[in-house]
């Protein structure tokens, strides 16, 4: 079973560094509800049945106790820590937890050089905010984690394609969790509420399913939230006092949404927002919209998106969704919130609601290619700038037709040596009368060269 430290914070004689905790049986009486009713053996983790289903990878390399390195990628409260714990109960290894934010070079040293000596503990080492750490800090785990002196798992809340470095990503084994359904957490908060023992039992508040189901709601899948949300209404009320749904009222005015502007949510919710933009459906861009100002995004940055969807999705069929995206973004500078929210919806709704090409997004993306797999063509003669002496000596500018001098604004003359065709339109809203206008004028250029053959 994992060793606790002494009072003196020494482990096997050795000074543990700070910001180090090891895993103990011990419970405080002060610690949070959601610390004291971690799970003690996996059957008691709720919600991760995609990963813990028996017969699954994880529970075997868990009974095996033959893993090496284990990421767990989840939002909050999802059962990251308390997984790591266990895994470490069940092995019976030494556990070591430190946090990213708090913890330098100069800590990981010792924790490593520590394990290194001790190798028959099994030191497993939990990182909790992986991504805190830079670059310098994960290579320094890279011999250690080779060479299985300690076994590394790392907890982080980014997509770790994005922040863990790839040779330490590549060595370990990545699993992602999921946000608690509130049906599981409802369930640990009935627990919880009965657990005389780690729970709220010896204080025996009723509560009606519905209540507990409520709350678990408000805490969108954060079991530890949702745990210490419970204790303290408990906490507020005299013991064997019925929690009811007045008790939740002051809990959900004040509801956060979970929302970050570093972390995968905030990637994840703006690209709803722009795909829902996209699919023309504005109830959904409207909800996506509405959850990114609740969590604090900043204006400006959902009115560049706009912006930028005014001409990569709507295009051509509606040219006024343009200069009408750019107006919510100056709105959006000398108005500021809240009003700015009004601007934002105004734009958000045109562009769902308005018809759709992406014309723009492919003829450019066409040119690109044109220009890279084949040889870059010369500007026609009769199109190069002709000021200068020595170029009207050239000959440049010489048998150029102004256009404005024939019906159509078509003079016949070829803009490129090898014609290409890199823009065809899409028949929705206005770009249908420019798929008319191309055709008649293809027919127009047609008959000036066959004239003028």
């Amino acid at each position: 079973m994992a060793r606790p430290t002494d009072d003196s914070g020494s482990l096997f004689g050795e000074t543990v560094p700070r910001h180090v905790t090891v895993l103990s049986d011990q419970m405080a009486a002060h610690q949070p509800l959601a610390a004291r009713m971690r799970p003690r053996r996996l059957e008691e983790i709720v919600g991760q049945e995609h990963i813990l289903q028996a017969g699954n990878l994880l529970p075997r390399l868990i009974a095996s106790n033959r893993f090496g390195s284990l990421l767990f990628y989840g939002p909050p409260g999802c059962g990251k820590t308390s997984l790591a714990e266990v895994i470490a109960r069940v092995t019976q290894s030494r556990f070591v937890r430190i946090n990213a934010v708090m913890s330098n070079v100069a800590e990981l040293r010792e924790i490593l050089t520590l394990a290194r000596r001790r190798p028959e503990d099994a030191t497993i080492l939990f990182i909790d905010e992986l991504h805190r750490f830079n670059k310098a800090q994960q290579d320094l785990l890279m011999p250690d984690v080779e060479e299985g002196a300690v076994r590394l798992i790392g907890a982080t809340t980014h997509n770790p394609g994005f922040y863990v470095n790839p040779p330490l990503l590549s060595r370990s084994h990545l699993f992602r969790l999921e946000p608690l359904i509130p049906a599981a957490i409802a369930g640990v908060l009935r627990k919880a509420l009965g657990d005389t023992e780690r729970g709220l039992g010896a204080r025996r508040h009723p509560a009606e399913d519905k209540v507990l189901a409520d709350l678990a709601v408000l805490c969108d899948g954060d079991l530890r939230r949702a745990l210490n949300a419970l204790e303290v209404i408990a906490l507020s009320l005299p013991e064997k006092a019925e929690i009811r749904e007045k008790e939740l009222e002051l809990f959900a005015r004040e509801r956060r949404i979970r929302y970050d502007a570093d972390e995968d949510e905030h990637y994840d919710t703006i690209s709803a927002f722009i795909k829902s933009c996209r699919g023309s459906d504005p109830d959904a861009a409207m909800y996506w919209l509405a959850k990114m100002l609740a969590g604090g995004e900043d204006p400006r940055f959902i009115a560049r998106r706009l912006v930028i969807l005014a001409s990569e999705d709507v295009g051509l069929a509606d040219p006024q969704a343009l200069p009408l995206a750019v107006a919510a973004h100056h709105a959006c500078d000398f108005i500021g919130l809240p009003e700015a929210e009004l601007t934002l919806a105004h734009a958000t709704l045109y562009i769902a609601t308005a018809p759709k090409s992406n014309s723009a997004t492919l003829a450019l993306g066409e040119a690109h290619r044109v220009l890279k797999e084949s040889p870059v063509q010369a500007v026609p003669r009769p199109l190069r700038n002709s000021s200068g002496a020595a170029s009207k000596q050239a000959g440049h500018g010489q048998s150029y037709r102004y256009a404005h001098d024939f019906p159509e604004n078509i003079s016949g003359d070829a803009y490129l040596e090898k014609s290409l065709t890199l823009y065809t339109p899409k028949t929705a809203g206005w770009e249908a009368k420019i798929a008319e206008r191309l055709a008649l004028w293809r027919e127009l250029r047609a008959k000036i060269r066959q004239a003028g053959a």
